[in-house]
């Protein structure tokens, strides 16, 4: 290729004299011709003038986002979703602040600044965040259907029911969940005396380092219910937070703490590893019901531990 293009500047340069305005043609062309030259020695793609074709990376990220939606779609399609769920949006760089809801408070709350009992996380995205307590149900079909979904959830476990197979919690915890402290037996707390509430709660704490490596620091009272006591006991066992719930979703309904009995930014929802011993169905249909009423209202699932 490179002798033509040699040859055609050799016989234009033959003509200059005679033919100036051919000669400028034919320049013309030679130069298409080089370029078509170099395209075919080094067969490199260039685009048009003032264009450039985007980084390899760029199109391999691309090609994953659009790999990982059709994935989730398909994911949805099997599990019977009416909708493919939200995707929440990035944590924000700085976390909100986390205080006692009002009314929720204990004497000393601040003064002696225990841990917080909240309903509710400051923000203004439409998020929620799905926590599930006891771990009395372990449904493999729940773990792989969150998987594949990518639905983020904060588990509260309590010794009592989890003891006869603490492994179905560590393939929880591997999947990236973060497992936290719901006391050993799962009594009504203010009933009990200060040191038989730091009994149950620092106990969970050291079932919770023996068998997956971490003492928690979210906490969450049975029933929703304390004291001083607890909140001084819980602090005392190396607790910072102690949420509860707005609503709580069931198998077959919802129930709502607020008066509009209706979802907020940052609600704290609430079930728990039940099955058809208990409810009329199984946790994937409790799942599907849930995510079918938060996507159908706009929102996505966040992940609480993100906002703390």
């Amino acid at each position: 290729m490179r002798e033509v293009v040699q040859n055609d500047k050799s016989r234009a340069s033959r003509r200059v004299s005679r033919a100036p305005r051919a000669t400028a043609v034919l320049a013309v062309v030679v130069a298409a011709l080089a370029a078509g030259c170099a395209l075919g020695e080094d067969q490199s793609v260039r685009g048009a003038p003032g264009q450039q074709a985007p980084p390899a990376r760029a199109v391999d990220g691309a090609a994953k986002a659009r790999e990982a939606r059709a994935a989730l779609a398909a994911a949805a399609k099997r599990w019977k979703l009416d909708k493919v769920p939200l995707t929440a949006p990035a944590p924000p760089a700085k976390k909100p602040e986390i205080k006692a809801r009002e009314g929720f408070e204990v004497d000393g709350q601040e003064s002696d600044d225990l841990p917080p009992v909240f309903t509710t996380v400051p923000t203004k995205e439409k998020i929620v965040f799905l926590t599930i307590d006891d771990g009395a149900e372990k449904d493999p079909a729940f773990l792989k259907m969150m998987s594949e979904l990518k639905i983020p959830y904060t588990v509260f476990l309590t010794d009592e029911e989890i003891k006869d197979d603490y492994g179905y919690f560590k393939k929880m915890q591997a999947r990236g969940i973060t497992l936290n402290n719901h006391t050993l037996s799962h009594p009504y707390l203010p009933g009990l005396s200060y040191e038989d509430q730091k009994r149950e709660i620092c106990g969970m704490q050291d079932v919770m380092e023996k068998h997956y490596g971490k003492r928690p620091v979210l906490f969450r009272p049975p029933y929703g219910n304390y004291n001083r006591d607890t909140l001084r006991a819980a602090k005392s066992c190396g607790i910072e937070y102690a949420p509860i719930w707005s609503e709580e979703v069931y198998v077959d309904h919802w129930e709502y703490r607020e008066w509009d009995q209706d979802l907020h930014p940052g609600d704290i929802v609430l079930t728990h590893f039940r099955g058809t011993d208990d409810w009329d169905g199984t946790m994937t249909d409790m799942v599907r019901r849930f995510l079918d009423r938060i996507t159908a209202d706009g929102y996505a699932v966040a992940r609480l531990e993100d906002y703390l």
